[in-house]
């Protein structure tokens, strides 16, 4: 995933895609955990989407929170 992607879509749109990367980094560990997750490169990729997300949502916080002053 791309952050310039990310940075086009709305906040409610990228908390919903952390709840979804978040339910497929449990399903990912949980395969990898059971040795039925073949490409084990998805769990670290996912974390880093997740890690993208927060970082663009805490970035429009931020914003939001200096134009109230």
């Amino acid at each position: 995933m791309k952050a310039k992607d990310l940075t086009e879509r709305s906040t409610e749109d990228l908390r919903q895609l952390v709840k979804q990367l978040s339910t497929d980094l449990f399903q990912y560990r949980m395969k990898n955990f059971t040795n039925r997750l073949d490409d084990t490169s998805l769990v670290r990729k996912t974390r880093r989407d997740i890690a993208r997300v927060h970082t663009i949502l805490d970035a429009r916080e931020r914003v939001a929170g200096n134009e109230a002053r």
